[in-house]
């Protein structure tokens, strides 16, 4: 299998899929590697803020910016071989960029769809910044507020899910203590909020 590489502009982190607003292109090139990595295609991405020993190790990517500057990042090479300039490839092209002959299913992941997903994020991370600035963009999209209402509940049953289990454990360990108590009353910390 050929080998991709992708030489990224500066990101925060290294896929740039972070923060509170993500760039849905990243989310879809993310989503896209991790596909053809599964195809068994070796990705490496560099970030010209975390890697930069990469970009000026390789010779082909320090001329090509010297020359048209790091506005032709991302920067895609397949072995060794500039294949596409400033712009993120789709799943279709990254196929055919190392021969792959599957039927790929075309993505439905959309800039609504980025948003929802968000919306989950925010709640699982309990982030109210981030839950209200992926409330607009999703309402300016035109996302309805009844398919939000779905993202969230999906998040917040996620979310619930191992807060269940921990106090499964805790019964299992402290279950004989717990029935020596009965008669106690719980105590409730002072909240914080």
């Amino acid at each position: 299998m050929p080998q991709i590489q992708v030489f990224e502009p500066a990101m925060c982190c290294s896929t740039g899929v972070c923060g509170p607003s993500v760039d849905p292109v990243l989310v879809r090139f993310a989503a896209d590697v991790e596909w053809l990595k599964g195809q068994g295609v070796e990705v490496v991405r560099s970030n010209l803020s975390q890697e930069p020993q990469d970009f000026a190790s390789n010779s082909a990517i320090r001329d090509a910016l010297q020359e048209r500057g790091v506005e032709i990042l991302p920067l895609i090479m397949v072995d060794g071989q500039i294949v596409r300039e400033g712009s993120y490839p789709t799943r279709a092209e990254l196929a055919a960029y190392v021969g792959l002959q599957e039927q790929v299913a075309p993505s439905i992941y959309s800039a609504a769809v980025a948003e929802l997903v968000a919306l989950g994020a925010a709640v699982a991370a309990n982030c109210e910044p981030c839950f209200r600035a992926h409330y607009d963009r999703a309402r300016r999209l035109g996302v309805s507020k009844e398919d939000m209402w779905l993202a969230v509940q999906t998040a917040q049953a996620v979310k619930d899910e191992p807060a269940k289990q921990m106090v499964k454990l805790a019964t299992r360990y402290l279950k004989p203590a717990a029935e020596e108590l009965d008669e106690l009353q719980v105590i409730q910390p002072n909240s914080c909020c």
